[in-house]
């Protein structure tokens, strides 16, 4: 019988890391789509745009093949692709060994709960259920039957500001704030023209959609969001659906998006305009004692 090898490499340099994982992220980008989206923001903007510590990548090489990967991004948690217990189990000794400072994880529904438990086991740490999400993949697009009052508007530099609140207001909601500079993720945004509006007749902006840069023929939708007051008027569904008529006219071939399990308008809203399920999301943050 031929022995089983395999190993985890880690590295800090991003080329050395997408040399090894790239074609493992590329064949799956639906369920890889944020470590896809991350690692390009990283090649394209620099290594420091998450802060002055430097992210750290790993890979899982069996026989010769990739068959795991994960990235973390100071300050952000640990992003796992697809493990079993065992190879979980293997990552958790590694960066417990290595110390690498693990504040959570962030993986499919199965990973994240089977690493939450063994990184439990070695460290000692407790897992907090931070958010449960559904990714969706676009279908077919349906455009919302009534369609609010309005206009879609790509934002500009004129919109820093209130992209910068309300980017705030939605990582707030989410029990991400404090994680970007508010600004700074505005001007990463108007960059690439990478937030859509829907104004008002009279040009009042009244709810925002952005996605991410392409890579491997896919992008995602997000950050959707409309101020408390403004909900309930159609505006979220005409402006994700713009966005994602426009990335299918632009020639992406998947279309994502994450939505938070515990939000059933959210969720139904995007079922309506023709996205489907593609697999169940966690997110947790560890505590430690002593």
């Amino acid at each position: 019988m031929t022995s089983v090898t395999y190993e985890w490499q880690l590295t800090h340099d991003l080329d050395a890391f997408l040399g090894r994982a790239g074609d493992f992220l590329r064949a799956r980008p639906d369920r890889h789509t944020v470590a896809l989206t991350v690692t390009d923001g990283l090649r394209r903007r620099g290594m420091s745009q998450y802060g002055g510590s430097a992210p750290v990548f790993g890979t899982l090489e069996r026989d010769g093949a990739v068959r795991g990967a994960f990235f973390r991004t100071p300050p952000y948690r640990l992003n796992l692709t697809s493990l079993d217990e065992r190879d979980a189990r293997s990552l958790a000794a590694l960066l417990a060994d290595a110390g690498i400072e693990v504040p959570g994880v962030s993986a499919d529904k199965d990973t994240a709960e089977v690493f939450a438990e063994v990184w439990g086991l070695r460290t000692g740490a407790r897992a907090k259920r931070l958010r449960s999400e559904r990714l969706y993949r676009l279908a077919g697009l349906a455009v919302p039957e009534t369609v609010p009052p309005g206009r879609p508007r790509v934002a500009d530099e004129g919109d820093r500001d209130l992209l910068a609140r309300w980017y705030t207001e939605f990582a707030e909601s989410i029990g991400e704030g404090g994680y970007s500079e508010p600004g700074a993720w505005a001007d990463g945004r108007i960059s690439y023209g990478g937030i859509t509006l829907w104004e008002t007749p009279d040009g009042t902006p009244v709810a925002m959609a952005g996605v991410t840069p392409p890579v491997a023929g896919q992008l995602r939708v997000g950050p959707v969001y409309t101020p408390a007051p403004l909900r309930g008027r159609g505006y979220a569904a005409a402006v994700t659906a713009e966005v994602s008529r426009a990335a299918l006219a632009a020639g992406v071939q998947e279309v994502l998006l994450f939505t938070d399990l515990a939000n059933p308008t959210s969720n139904g809203l995007y079922r309506r305009i023709g996205y489907r399920p593609v697999a169940d999301f966690a997110t947790c943050d560890f505590t430690y004692e002593g």
